[in-house]
C-alpha cells in the first residue's frame, strides 16, 4: 500500500444564495418599533430616505436615545449620490444604515451598507418594488438611465413592512409593485421552467403562486386599500416576489421583461413611469418574441395579461408609457439596448435580434391570429 497521501478534490462550491432578510416585521403602526430595533446594532443611525418618506417616518424617532443622522435627501441611486453618502459614512461612522422609502432609495442604503460592511434595515413606504427584500441594487446613471447592477452578500438584517406607512403611499405604485412582481412567473417560466435543480423548481413554482395570487386578488385590493385583500397583494410585490429571486437565483430574476425595462430607461420620455408599469409592458414584449417563435400558450398569456392589465391599470403599449410620438431611431436605439452582449434577453431559450425585439414592442396589443 502507498504510504502517499491520496486527497480527495473539494467539491465545487455552488452560488451562494442570498434569500431573505434576517427578520422581517409586519403590521399596523410597527415603526413605532424601530429604533428598539435598531439599538442591538449601536448607537448611531444614518437615516438614508428621500424628502416624503424623511417627513412620513421622522416622529417615530423623537423619543430615543440613538443618535440619528439624516443623509440628504435623494431620489435615485446614482454613483454621485452613492460617493456623497459614502463620505457621510467615512465621517460619522454609524452603526446601522437604514432606508426608507422607495425602490431606488433602498438601493442605496443596500449598497452604501454592502460597501461599508455595515448592518442594514430597510423600511419600504410604497408596494412598487421587492427592493426592501433583495440582494441587489440598480445603479443608474445621472440622465435616470440604467447603468448597472450589484449583486449583494446578503438580504437586509432587519425589514419593516408597515402597512399604514404603505397605504399612504398612491394607488398607483401598488399597481406598478403589482406589474413587477408578475414578471416573476413568465420570466422564471422561460429561463428556468425545464430545470431540475430543487431550489431552481421551488422559485418557479413559487411564481405561478405568486401570479395566481395576483390574478385572484389584486382588483379588489387596489379598490379597497386597508383591506385582507390589499395586505395580501403587498405582501405578495414587496415580500413573495423578493423571496422568488432568492431562492432561484440570478438566472430565475429577470429575462426579457426586464431587459426592456433597463432599455426604455434610456429615453427620457420614461422617467415618468414607475419601474413596474415599464417591467409590465415588457412582459407583454417578450411573450411577442415567444409568438415569434410559434409558442401558441404565449399568444393565451398575453391575451390574459392585456385583460388583467386593463382591470387593474397597467400600461399595454407604448403609447401607455407615453410614448405615442417615439420615433423609429429611438426604438431602434432602445431595441440595440435590450440586445447587447451582457443584457438579460439573453437568457431567453432562443436567439433574438433588435428588429425582433422592435417588432415585438410595437405590436403588444395585436389580435389573436385565427389559424385554419
Amino acid at each position: 500500500m502507498s504510504d502517499t497521501l491520496m486527497v480527495e478534490a473539494l467539491p465545487s462550491l455552488l452560488p451562494i444564495l442570498a434569500i431573505a432578510p434576517a427578520q422581517l416585521l409586519r403590521g399596523n403602526g410597527i415603526l413605532s418599533q424601530l429604533p428598539k430595533y435598531l439599538s442591538r446594532y449601536g448607537n448611531k443611525a444614518l437615516v438614508i430616505a428621500g424628502e416624503k418618506a424623511k417627513q412620513a417616518t421622522a416622529s417615530h424617532f423623537g423619543n430615543t436615545t440613538l443618535e440619528i443622522i439624516y443623509a440628504p435627501a435623494i431620489a435615485d441611486c446614482t454613483d454621485a449620490n452613492l460617493a456623497i453618502l459614502r463620505q457621510i459614512v467615512q465621517q460619522e461612522k454609524p452603526d446601522v444604515i437604514v432606508g426608507i422609502g422607495g425602490g431606488k432609495v433602498l438601493d442605496t442604503a443596500k449598497l452604501i451598507a454592502h460597501q461599508h460592511q455595515l448592518p442594514i434595515a430597510t423600511v419600504p413606504t410604497t408596494g412598487a418594488t421587492c427592493a426592501a427584500w433583495t440582494a441587489l441594487s440598480n445603479v443608474y446613471d445621472e440622465q435616470g438611465a440604467f447603468a448597472y447592477d450589484v449583486t449583494l452578500d446578503r438580504c437586509p438584517d432587519i425589514m419593516f413592512v408597515d402597512y399604514d406607512a404603505i397605504a399612504t403611499a398612491p394607488k398607483r405604485t401598488l399597481v406598478s409593485g403589482i406589474g413587477d412582481a408578475i414578471a416573476k412567473w413568465y420570466e422564471s417560466s422561460v429561463s428556468s421552467g425545464s430545470s431540475q435543480k430543487t431550489m431552481v423548481i421551488a422559485a418557479v413554482q413559487e411564481a405561478r403562486i405568486l401570479r395566481d395570487i395576483l390574478f385572484q386578488k389584486s382588483a379588489e385590493a387596489i379598490a379597497n386599500p386597508h383591506s385582507d385583500a390589499w395586505r395580501e397583494v403587498v405582501d405578495a410585490s414587496v415580500c413573495l416576489a423578493g423571496a422568488i429571486g432568492g431562492i432561484g437565483g440570478a438566472s430565475c430574476r429577470t429575462v426579457a421583461a426586464h431587459a426592456v425595462h433597463n432599455a426604455l430607461t434610456h429615453l427620457h420620455q420614461t422617467h415618468g413611469t414607475l419601474h413596474g408599469e415599464k417591467v409590465a409592458y415588457g412582459i407583454l414584449v417578450q411573450l411577442r418574441l415567444e409568438e415569434f417563435q410559434g409558442n401558441q400558450l404565449a399568444t393565451t398569456s398575453r391575451h390574459q395579461l392585456l385583460k388583467f392589465y386593463e382591470e387593474i391599470g397597467l400600461p399595454t403599449s407604448l403609447a401607455d408609457l407615453g410614448l405615442s410620438q417615439v420615433t423609429l431611431a429611438e426604438l431602434e436605439q432602445i431595441a440595440a439596448i435590450a440586445c447587447q452582449p451582457n443584457s438579460d434577453i439573453h437568457r431567453l431559450p432562443f436567439t433574438v435580434s433588435p428588429s425582433q425585439v422592435l417588432a415585438a414592442m410595437v405590436s403588444t396589443t395585436s389580435p389573436i391570429t385565427a389559424t385554419v
